[in-house]
């Protein structure tokens, strides 16, 4: 009898009888290894109600207690994080040591979310007008929903849920339906933890499940990493039922190498950051900017390291995995052939790959295309793939123009020996992270993850002091303790001194 992975909801498996459902791969062998339930509006409002039921006691808990619980948390997955790789590995495709450098950036922002006290301490004055002190609180929100992609299956949802819950809030998470028992493995150890039921759920589902969340009136907050059409979808739909988004969108990341640079390093910057992961990070550098006259060396040097990368199954020791699906392979491949035809030169053809794995996996091998232009639907749209375009330029001024003129804001980097031009970038590039010589700039924890323009709707980045104002929100407290001398009627406006 096929695997049914099933809903987590108040601390247990809930029924999935009557719910429809929706086939999970073996990226790596092309054949079906389970089925996922795919969450009714009635399922959603089920675990609303849960973590609705659940906040009132989970807000009062003491701060001790709550990081106490992080703490559980933190420890139990450093100790059996190998266990979550592997279902990584198993359902999305990535390299088993990929999946295990994703869990450990995650569990960065659970070992944050420990010191959370810190951060909700707020302030006071006292005698801030005669005899009244003022007192500025954070508070949490209530039920907060996170609607993560299939490229991080437990990162992404570790940016957002150790915060959401350290402050206070309770959880409703709803995973990709490509890639969904990372998320079951998760609840089943935060019960494990002590977390108390319903503070932490779990519903699958497609547009449905993500419909009812967005409109639940008891969902007061929502985080989304996916798709820029669906992000501005997200933010749009939440905005108009009050509540509040961070939607987070795709991205082109752009990687500037001056002709002052040491191309090795920026060669194996670009072959790590364009191929890590298949391709399928948002962080993923797609776009390589030559400039000046360094191209051909440059193009080479990648080439070089390129062609040495073996493709095939997660498990087994190879460079690179399946990409998620044999339709998002697809897709990645149609950008190549349309590349091809309108004039790219194809240093590295990913297409003809012969991978390192059962034949009928969903395979796409590292591919390197010259000479692309910026009109050119492989440069303007976010692939997702293993597929690195080479745009050639002049000047460092044309490189700018090309990333600050791009729709995508999210991150860019220059390779560089010259400080200057470095702290020019860094100052003039239009993206919400920059890297120096550091191909993929996601900042650590406790500093804030995000982008600019269309990588990002709403005004509040992920993680960081960011992503704890996002999961609070501010009171302020004015207190007299009366006397004697307060009594009188005065119906002027009331005056500090």
């Amino acid at each position: 009898m096929q695997i049914t992975v099933g809903h987590r909801i108040d601390g247990k498996e809930n029924s999935v009888e009557g719910e429809r459902f929706a086939e999970i791969y073996n990226p790596a062998t092309g054949e079906v290894s389970r089925r996922v339930a795919l969450a009714s509006a009635a399922t959603v409002d089920v675990a609303v109600e849960a973590a609705a039921a659940a906040f009132p006691a989970w807000r009062d808990t003491s701060l001790a207690r709550r990081t106490q619980v992080l703490f559980a948390f933190r420890q139990l997955l450093d100790a059996r994080k190998t266990e979550l790789a592997a279902i990584i590995t198993d359902e999305h495709g990535k390299v088993f040591t990929d999946a295990l450098g994703e869990i450990t950036r995650g569990q960065e922002v659970v070992e944050f979310a420990c010191g959370i006290s810190h951060l909700l301490k707020g302030s006071m004055s006292e005698n801030a007008s005669t005899k009244v002190d003022v007192t500025s609180i954070r508070q949490p929100l209530g039920p907060v929903a996170i609607i993560s992609p299939f490229n991080f299956p437990a990162m992404v949802p570790m940016w957002f849920f150790p915060i959401a819950i350290a402050a206070g809030n309770t959880v409703i998470l709803k995973p990709s339906e490509k890639d969904p028992s990372a998320a079951n493995w998760i609840a089943d150890l935060w019960a494990e933890a002590g977390l108390p039921p319903g503070v932490f759920n779990v519903v699958h589902g497609d547009k449905v499940a993500v419909d009812r969340l967005l409109d639940h009136p008891d969902v007061k907050a929502v985080s989304f990493v996916g798709s820029t059409p669906i992000a501005r979808y997200v933010y749009q739909r939440a905005a108009i039922n009050g509540k509040r988004a961070q939607a987070l969108g795709g991205a082109k990341n752009h990687m500037v190498v001056l002709p002052d640079a040491d191309l090795d390093l920026a060669a194996d910057a670009a072959v790590n950051a364009g191929y890590g992961s298949a391709g399928e990070r948002c962080m993923a550098i797609s776009v390589l900017v030559a400039v000046g006259d360094i191209a051909d060396e440059l193009v080479e040097r990648i080439r070089a390291r390129a062609v040495t990368l073996r493709t095939g199954n997660g498990r087994e020791d190879v460079d690179m995995g399946p990409l998620v699906t044999e339709q998002h392979r697809d897709r990645v491949a149609s950008y190549i052939d349309a590349g091809e035809e309108g004039g790219a030169t194809v240093v590295l053809d990913g297409r003809t790959v012969t991978p390192y794995g059962d034949p009928e996996g969903f395979w796409l091998g590292p591919t390197l295309l010259d000479n692309v232009t910026t009109e050119m639907p492989v440069y303007t749209d976010e692939i997702f793939g293993p597929v690195l375009s080479v745009v050639r330029v002049d000047s460092y001024a044309e490189a700018l123009e090309m990333i600050n003129t791009n729709q995508y804001g999210n991150g860019a980097a220059i390779f560089t020996n010259d400080g200057g031009a470095a702290r020019r970038f860094q100052n003039e590039a239009e993206v919400g992270m920059v890297g120096i010589n550091v191909p993929v700039p996601v900042p650590v924890s406790y500093h804030s993850f995000g982008g600019w323009k269309n990588s990002l709707f709403g005004d509040t980045h992920a993680h960081g002091t960011e992503g704890v104002h996002f999961f609070t929100r501010a009171k302020a407290v004015t207190t007299r303790w009366l006397d004697p001398s307060h009594r009188g009627l005065d119906l002027g406006f009331p005056q500090n001194n």
